[in-house]
């Protein structure tokens, strides 16, 4: 089944069949958080669907090995390299160094997502620990005559590439300042595209994390990070990259412009992108201010996986709108799920025939350039299928190695027992300080909180009457 799948190719702007560059074996990259807050719930619909391609590369066969990036350092606020660092950031609005805030975030990141049934990637690394691998390939690059040094910064040179805009028809003209209001003027560069590959100490002076260089006392640009860490752990050709629509540019064509100026050849085959979660006013994104977060959805009373099943019921090259009301729906659809298959008696006898009729047209679906919605019905045809109870259980077991929904683990409980008298003190003790701390405008205290409780698997909800409790 390996050769029959495809998926759409960014770079060549098709559905491609899938062809990986080592026989059953595919190397797979995903742009990680930037760690300076909790992840919203429009960055964790990228994440669902590439932990679903992950698994269904695994479910057709192959050998997959997926690394992740952790930006804990040189995130501008705006990607033409000005603005505060993202992590600096962080660190000044809650009071707390960069390590300390991306370390509390990594690890709120890594909880929401095993709550969403993330797989955690093979290889995760921060980009804080791949220093001199970004020097390394810098110093190529200004050997090989596609970087320079301005304003004691290094820069990398587009002009000289025959092919920057490899994604889109953008063009320099669409790229002048007072075009676009996130560009402003950098006059050290040569080039309008061109974009920062290493920062020295002249700008930025309360950076808190630098590091010597031949070119100073500085710290890597964003792109940078990604292209170094995928080839430490991926080699020198890779098969799927993996991220937003929103990193297509300038993130992912600076990373290839950076990396095959490097290596000399092309760098990655295929590069998958996931459409952006929407609400009624546009993009979700952590600037509004208030922002969905999983705990804010567990406190509203859904199960995590109501918003994964959420996201499997439309295409990823979809934008998707967020609701409550469809929400709602999706949690009573979800409920149902788990109550009809709990329902099922598993001392039937197994129909081999029909597991692998309903298994290949589960695998037709999600082959097609993933095509969860077309896999969720399947799970709807084969419940109301006539055959044995359980062959339907094997075959939901077998979906949920893809879908991830934990369709055969019972009902739904909503159960506060097991919280003893000391436990309940804590919680209403916390619930006080975290009423405090909002009444203060200190939402990062207050959110502090929420996740303290949540590591003690506690969930808050904010009602009407006031704020209730209970395990997650």
């Amino acid at each position: 089944m390996e050769n029959n799948i495809k998926i759409f190719n960014t770079l060549t702007r098709k559905v491609e069949q899938f062809v990986p560059n080592e026989e059953g074996k595919v190397s797979m990259y995903t742009c990680g958080p930037t760690v300076y807050h909790f992840a919203h719930i429009g960055n964790l619909r990228s994440y669902i669907m590439e932990d679903v391609l992950e698994k269904a590369l695994r479910y057709a066969g192959y050998d997959v090995k997926r690394v992740m990036n952790i930006t804990d350092v040189g995130h501008l606020s705006s990607d033409a390299d000005t603005g505060e660092d993202k992590m600096l950031s962080g660190a000044k609005r809650e009071h707390k160094t960069v390590m300390e805030i991306a370390q509390f975030y990594t690890d709120a990141f890594f909880s929401d997502c095993e709550k969403l049934n993330i797989k955690r990637p093979d290889v995760v690394e921060p980009a804080t620990n791949c220093i001199d691998e970004f020097i390394h390939m810098i110093e190529v690059l200004l050997e090989k005559g596609y970087a320079y040094i301005a304003g004691e910064n290094v820069y990398f040179d587009t002009s000289k590439l025959t092919d920057y805009y490899v994604f889109s028809s953008q063009s320099e003209k669409e790229l002048m300042v007072g075009v676009r209001e996130d560009v402003s003027e950098d006059e050290n560069k040569r080039n309008k595209s061109d974009f920062v590959l290493w920062f020295t100490k002249s700008k930025f002076d309360n950076q808190e994390l630098k590091w010597e260089s031949p070119w100073g006392l500085g710290y890597p640009g964003w792109h940078i990070e990604c292209s170094c860490i995928s080839m430490k752990h991926l080699g020198e050709r890779m098969d799927i990259h993996c991220g937003g629509v929103d990193n297509i540019f300038p993130h992912h064509t600076n990373e290839i412009a950076q990396s095959e100026a490097y290596l000399g050849h092309k760098w990655c085959n295929y590069w998958f992108h996931v459409h952006h979660l929407n609400d009624k006013t546009g993009k979700m994104s952590k600037s509004k201010g208030d922002f969905l977060t999983v705990s804010l959805l567990e406190e509203k009373g859904y199960h995590p996986l109501v918003y994964r099943m959420f996201c499997l019921q439309s295409h990823y090259r979809k934008p998707l709108e967020f609701s409550y009301e469809v929400l709602d729906n999706m949690a009573n659809a979800y409920g149902k799920l788990r109550r009809t298959a709990a329902k099922l008696n598993a001392d039937t006898v197994l129909d081999e025939n029909a597991f692998a009729e309903y298994k290949g047209k589960f695998l037709d679906a999600i082959a097609e350039d993933l095509n969860t919605s077309m896999a969720l019905t399947m799970v709807y045809e084969v419940l109301k299928a006539d055959i044995s109870d359980k062959t339907k259980l094997e075959l939901l077991k077998s979906f949920d190695e893809v879908l991830s929904l934990d369709l055969t683990a019972g009902e739904l409980q909503d159960d506060d027992s097991g919280v003893d008298a000391e436990l309940e003190t804590y919680i209403l003790a916390k619930i006080e300080e975290r009423k405090a701390a909002k009444k203060a405008k200190d939402f990062a205290r207050a959110d502090a909180i929420r996740a303290e409780l949540l590591e003690k698997g506690i969930v808050l909800e904010d009602t009407r009457e006031g704020v209730k409790w209970k395990k997650a």
